[in-house]
C-alpha cells in the first residue's frame, strides 16, 4: 500500500511567492501616558505665578514701601544722632582735610569746639533742673490755688454765699477729672494709632528720600526718567568712575563727600555743577569717563558735558534733564523777524542757542572762518545761516563758490557778485582763481590804505564750500603748478594762506565749509588761520583736533561725541566772537536751520536793501568776448557805476581777457567807438547804464544795415 496521499480537491488559496510575503506586525495600543505629578503641575503653576509681570510688580511695591519705612527710620534716627553729637562737624572735617582744604578743616573744627561746650554747658544746667522744676511746679501751684481763691471770693461777695468761694476751685477740679476720663477712653485707640502713625512718617521721610534698592524702584524711577540731579547722586557717580584715589577720598570723607561739589545751578534745560577734585585725581581721568558718568547718573552719553574751568583741579559738569537735548529749537530770528537787519562790525549774527537754552550769537567782524564735520549733518545749513543774516548788511560784498553745486547758494544770485556752482575740476579751477582775485584785490586795499590811512574798503567775504575739493583737486595748470594740495606751490592752499595773512587788516575775509577734516583735504596751516573754528559731528578724537586745535579739545570740547545723524546742526564752536563760559576753550551751540523757502525770503529781504547788485557767472574763459554786452552785464540794474567799479567787475568776470591792459582810457576808448563816453557825477567818472544799452542797440541797428546795404 503506497504511503503517497493524493488529494482529490484542488486548494482554492493560492500559492503565494515567498519574496511577496509582506509580513504585518500587530502593534499593540499604546499604553495610557503617566499622570503628571501634582508636585509637578503645583510647581509649574507657582513658576508662572512667580514669573508674572504682576506678580514682580507686586512684590518690587511690597518691597519699596516696606524698605521706605526701615530707611526712613535710619534716616531719622542719623539725623537725630548729627543733632544730639558732634557727628556732621567731624565728617565735614575728615572731608575738609580729603580735599586738602584745611582752612574750611580749621573753620570746622571751631565750630565743633563751640559745639561741645554748648552741650557741656546744657548738660549742667540739667543738674540743677530737677530741683529748679520743682521749686517751679510748686510755687505755680500755690499761685495757681491763690488765685482761684481769690476769685471764688469775689464771686461770694456779689452772691453774698459763703459757699461760692471754693466754686472756681471746684470747676478745675472737676475739669482735671474730665481730662483724665478722656485719656482713658482714647488711650487704647492712641496705643495703636500712635506707632501707625510713626510709621507713616518714617515711611513718608524714605520716600521722599526714594531709600530702596534700584530694582524696586517704580520705572520712570528705575530709568532715570525725571530723576532730579542732587549732590549725593553727582557724588555716587563719581565714586562708582573706577578711579581708586576718588573712591577711597569719597570714603574717607563719609556721607560729606558732597563738600567736592559747588552750587548746583539750573543752566537752561539742565544743570550745571563745579566739582573739585580730591587730591590724586586728575581732571582728564574724569573726562576720559564720560560714558561711564552718564550713566552714573541715569543720563545718555550725550546728555552729561564736562569742561575744565579756570579752578584748579575741577571739572564742570553739565547734566541735561533727560530727553531734553532731543526736542528741536525754535525758528532762527531771521525768519521770525523781518525787520532784522545787520551790521558787520558791531552787530552779532543769530546764531542757535547754547546748552543752556539762552541765544548764541557770534561776531563774524575781521574773523576768517572755518565749519568742518561729517557728510549730511548741516554744514551748509550753519554757514548758510550766517552769510544770510551778514546779507542783511548792504555793504558787505560776497564773492562764492559752491563745490557741491547742487543749489544751497542759489538765493545769493541777486547778493553776491561772484557765484560758482559745480562739482567738476573746471569749477575747481573757477574758485580758485576767485580766490586769486580776493588776493589781489586785497594787496589793491593794502596799497591804497599805505597811501591814505583814513580808507574805509566794504567788507568781502569770500567763501568756498566744500573746500576740500579745492585741495584735493589733481589738475595742474600750464605754469606747472597744482591748484590742489597742500604745498607752497599750490595755488588754492596758498591763496588762502596769504588771505588769512594780511586779509583781516583790509576786511577782505575767507569762510570755508569742508567735511571730514584729514591732512590732505584740510592742512594744518589753513585751518589754523581761521579765527572761528567749528565743527559738527566727527569720526575721531584726531578728527577733533585737526578741526578745533588741541586747546579747545583738551578743554572739553568733543565733536567726536555727538551723534552722526541725531545731532544734525549742532556745533562746537573755538572762537573770541561768541561767548564762551569762564574757563572753557569752546561752548556747544545747537543751530537754527533755515530750509530752503524761508532762505529765499530772507535773500530777498537782502536783495531789497542793495541796488542792484548782478551776480557773475563764471564761463569759459577761451570764448570771445563781446566787451560792450559785458560792460552792460556788469553794470546791471544800476542806475551808474563808477569806471573803476566797472573794471574790477571786468576782470572778476573774465580775468583773462580783462587783465591789467584794461584801463580807463581803454574802456572810454570801448564807448566812444560807439558814440557813448563816461561822465563825472560829482567830480568822479561813472558810467551811465542807459548811455551803454544805447551804444548796443545802435551798433544792432548798424549792423543790420550793413548787412541790407
Amino acid at each position: 500500500m503506497s504511503d503517497n496521499v493524493v488529494h482529490l480537491h484542488k486548494d482554492p488559496r493560492p500559492i503565494a511567492d515567498e519574496a511577496a510575503v509582506t509580513t504585518l506586525t500587530v502593534v499593540p495600543d499604546p499604553a495610557p501616558a503617566a499622570p503628571v505629578p501634582l508636585w509637578v503641575r503645583s510647581g509649574r503653576a507657582v513658576k508662572r505665578i512667580a514669573t508674572d509681570e504682576n506678580t514682580k510688580s507686586a512684590a518690587r511695591a511690597v518691597t519699596r514701601h516696606a524698605l521706605y519705612t526701615v530707611n526712613g527710620g535710619r534716616i531719622v534716627a542719623r539725623r537725630t544722632w548729627d543733632g544730639k553729637t558732634g557727628a556732621r562737624y567731624e565728617r565735614m572735617l575728615r572731608a575738609a582735610e580729603a580735599a586738602g582744604n584745611y582752612e574750611v578743616a580749621e573753620e570746622w573744627e571751631d565750630r565743633l569746639q563751640r559745639f561741645r561746650e554748648a552741650r557741656h554747658r546744657r548738660r549742667m544746667d540739667l543738674l540743677h533742673s530737677p530741683v529748679d522744676a520743682a521749686k517751679g511746679v510748686a510755687v505755680g501751684t500755690g499761685m495757681g490755688i491763690g488765685v482761684l481763691i481769690a476769685l471764688g471770693i469775689v464771686m461770694a461777695l456779689n452772691t453774698k454765699d459763703i459757699g461760692e468761694v471754693i466754686t472756681p476751685l471746684q470747676v478745675t477740679i472737676d475739669f482735671i477729672v474730665t481730662l483724665i476720663r478722656i485719656v482713658q477712653v482714647v488711650w487704647g485707640t492712641l496705643i495703636i494709632v500712635g506707632p501707625l502713625l510713626a510709621l507713616l512718617a518714617l515711611w513718608s521721610v524714605g520716600s521722599k528720600q526714594q531709600a530702596a534698592p534700584a530694582w524696586a524702584l517704580p520705572d520712570n524711577v528705575r530709568n532715570g526718567e525725571g530723576e532730579p540731579i542732587t549732590p549725593s547722586i553727582v557724588v555716587k557717580a563719581l565714586r562708582d568712575l573706577g578711579i581708586p584715589a576718588m573712591r577711597n577720598a569719597i570714603k574717607e570723607m563719609g556721607d560729606a563727600g558732597a563738600s567736592m561739589l559747588g552750587p548746583i545751578r539750573i543752566a537752561g534745560c539742565g544743570v550745571e555743577v563745579d566739582v573739585t577734585l580730591p587730591s590724586g585725581v586728575a581732571t582728564n581721568e574724569v573726562q576720559q569717563r564720560r560714558r561711564k558718568l552718564a550713566e552714573n547718573l541715569t543720563r545718555h552719553e550725550h546728555e552729561v558735558f564736562i569742561t575744565i574751568p579756570e579752578a584748579a583741579r575741577t571739572v564742570r559738569l553739565w547734566i541735561a534733564d533727560s530727553g531734553a537735548l532731543d526736542e528741536p529749537i525754535g525758528p532762527s530770528p531771521l525768519v521770525t523777524d523781518e525787520s532784522l537787519t545787520a551790521n558787520y562790525k558791531t552787530g552779532k549774527a543769530p546764531w542757535g542757542q547754547d546748552l543752556r537754552g539762552d541765544a548764541a550769537t557770534i561776531s563774524l567782524y575781521q574773523r576768517h572762518l572755518l565749519v568742518t564735520g561729517l557728510s549730511n549733518q548741516g554744514k551748509t545749513a550753519a554757514l548758510r545761516a550766517l552769510a544770510l543774516w551778514l546779507a542783511l548788511d548792504r555793504s558787505v560784498q560776497f564773492w562764492i563758490a559752491d563745490l557741491k553745486g547742487i543749489g544751497d547758494w542759489a538765493m545769493f544770485d541777486g547778493i553776491a557778485q561772484v557765484l560758482i556752482e559745480g562739482p567738476s575740476d573746471d569749477h575747481v579751477i573757477q574758485a580758485t582763481e576767485m580766490v586769486e582775485d580776493a588776493v589781489e584785490e586785497m594787496n589793491r586795499r593794502i596799497e591804497a590804505r599805505r597811501r591814505d590811512p583814513s580808507i574805509v574798503f566794504p567788507p568781502l567775504i569770500v567763501l568756498v564750500d566744500e573746500a576740500q575739493l579745492a585741495f584735493m583737486c589733481p589738475v595742474v595748470g600750464d605754469d606747472r603748478r597744482p591748484y590742489g594740495g597742500s604745498k607752497a606751490t599750490s595755488r588754492y592752499f596758498m591763496a588762502v594762506r596769504k588771505i588769512h595773512n594780511q586779509g583781516r587788516a583790509v576786511d577782505v575775509l575767507m569762510w570755508q565749509g569742508t567735511q571730514d577734516p584729514t591732512d590732505q583735504n584740510l592742512p594744518k596751516l589753513v585751518r589754523e588761520g581761521a579765527h572761528t573754528r567749528a565743527s559738527l559731528v566727527l569720526g575721531t578724537e584726531s578728527q577733533a583736533r585737526m578741526a578745533l586745535g588741541d586747546k579747545a579739545v583738551d578743554g572739553g570740547a568733543a565733536p567726536h561725541l555727538l551723534r552722526q545723524g541725531l545731532d544734525k546742526g549742532t556745533l562746537v564752536v573755538a572762537s573770541d566772537g561768541i561767548t564762551i563760559p569762564a574757563g572753557q576753550a569752546s561752548i556747544t551751540v545747537r543751530t537754527h536751520f533755515i530750509d530752503e523757502d524761508p532762505a529765499k525770503g530772507v535773500a530777498d529781504r537782502a536783495k531789497a536793501l542793495r541796488d542792484g547788485v548782478t551776480t557773475l557767472r563764471v564761463v569759459d574763459q577761451s570764448e570771445e568776448r563781446d566787451a560792450l554786452a559785458d560792460v552792460a552785464d556788469v553794470i546791471g540794474d544800476a542806475l551808474r557805476l563808477r569806471t573803476n567799479e566797472v573794471l574790477k567787475r571786468l576782470h572778476a568776470l573774465a580775468p583773462e581777457v580783462y587783465g591789467d591792459q584794461w584801463t580807463n582810457d581803454r574802456l572810454k576808448s570801448l564807448l566812444e567807438e560807439h558814440g557813448e563816453e563816461p561822465k563825472k557825477s560829482h567830480g568822479v567818472m561813472v558810467i551811465h547804464r542807459d548811455h551803454v544799452l544805447r551804444a548796443l542797440v545802435n551798433r544792432d541797428e548798424n549792423g543790420s544795415a550793413s548787412a541790407t546795404q
